[in-house]
């Protein structure tokens, strides 16, 4: 047969998703694909119900439909005082992963560079291979994942086309803060740069952090192109309603893309999910404080059992620190965890460009039940998984 594409010949399946099948086969609880076990709000599920018998069946408009355009218009105002026209500055996608992809292919030409953070979610590496991009990894350090400024601007010197931004970001948590944005937003316009935001766990956020548009800050919204989905803040993982909100010039260029790929997202979802985006300011507090406690939960049993961790400053994720067990391989680890212990992690290398293999992470977006079972479990983790030293 003819031979396959060149650059796909790099690629693995989703280490993510294979941790989830690895879970299953072994029972174990899963902590590795962030996804809640827990029920979206009822709102939404009763509109779906209705929108089961009403005429929601053919194509919407291919961007989006116009309420759910008009929604998420008046959302993204209420939580950034930025004010976006639902015509001309968003696009509604299949999900964030799409919208991302979309925002790749429509301002990244081939052999242009793009930053990306390490550690990353594992797709942002896919994105510029698949974009015949070249990415200029910069490391956010652990514990903290801080940035070095003068690394940063290093690699601005290369003159990327694009800069990836993951706030709050997957897999370490981190929120950068108002002053680190500033400094992104600062060498973006020094060196004429896109800025791409994955901004899904908005919302998900521990006291005292605040979630800052980098969009909001001066001479920002005509180069910020932001990705963002419903996912997280809703609890409709499987849903896959994402959108990407920026500058009409890239939007028109965004719908382009966006219609080749997948045409248009679920007319009945859709119309389903616009319950959740005019809900009143309530709901985020208690999402908040539902997640704060999930995590609190989930951090006093690691300090008992006595595992090293970060402590998340959003989203809903932990790295943990793994060097203890001595392995060499944190996949193989994470595959020995699953089987001997019952709890499903993924491996931190799948996350850094840096050679890494300290690192696991874990989710928390689950039950009470759920966690205490995980930590039941982990608590009999020095008796079980074996030391490599």
């Amino acid at each position: 047969m003819p031979s396959l594409s060149n650059r796909t010949a790099g690629f693995t399946d989703s280490v993510i998703r294979r941790m989830t099948r690895i879970s299953a086969q072994y029972g174990a609880v899963n902590l590795s694909q962030g996804f809640p076990d827990f029920e979206p709000p009822r709102e939404i599920l009763t509109r779906l119900a209705e929108v089961t018998n009403e005429d929601f069946n053919q194509y919407s408009i291919t961007w989006g439909a116009q309420n759910f355009r008009e929604a998420l218009a008046l959302k993204h105002e209420h939580f950034s005082g930025q004010k976006i026209d639902p015509n001309a500055e968003i696009c509604v996608t299949c999900g964030s992963t799409e919208a991302m992809m979309a925002a790749m292919l429509s301002v990244v030409n081939p052999g242009e560079k793009v930053i990306v953070f390490s550690p990353f979610y594992e797709n942002y590496g896919a994105d510029t291979i698949l974009s015949n991009a070249e990415p200029i990894y910069v490391p956010l350090v652990p514990p903290a994942y801080n940035f070095d400024p003068e690394v940063l601007e290093d690699a601005f010197r290369q003159h990327p086309k694009a800069i990836i931004v993951c706030n709050p970001s997957n897999p370490c948590g981190k929120v950068f803060t108002r002053e680190e944005l500033t400094v992104i937003a600062d060498l973006a316009k020094k060196y004429d740069t896109f800025v791409i935001t994955d901004e899904v766990y908005e919302h998900i956020l521990y006291a005292p952090h605040k979630h800052t548009h980098i969009s909001t800050l001066p001479g920002m919204k005509e180069r910020t192109i932001l990705c963002s989905s419903l996912s997280k803040t809703y609890s409709i993982t499987g849903w896959r309603l994402g959108y990407v909100i920026s500058a009409p010039e890239v939007i028109d260029t965004v719908k382009k893309v966006h219609d080749f790929l997948t045409v248009g997202a679920a007319a009945p979802l859709q119309e389903a999910a616009v319950t959740g985006l005019r809900f009143g300011d309530d709901y985020y507090k208690a999402l908040q404080e539902k997640y704060t406690h999930m995590r609190q939960l989930f951090l006093d049993g690691l300090d008992r059992i006595g595992i090293p961790h970060n402590v998340p400053e959003g989203a809903y994720f932990i790295t943990l620190d793994i060097s203890e067990f001595g392995y060499e391989d944190d996949l193989e680890f994470c595959e020995d965890l699953a089987r001997l212990v019952g709890v499903g992690a993924v491996p931190g290398s799948s996350f850094f460009r840096e050679p890494e293999n300290r690192y696991i992470r874990f989710h928390f977006a689950k039950r009470d039940e759920t966690l205490n079972e995980a930590l039941e479990r982990l608590n009999d983790i020095r008796k079980k998984m074996p030391y490599r030293k």
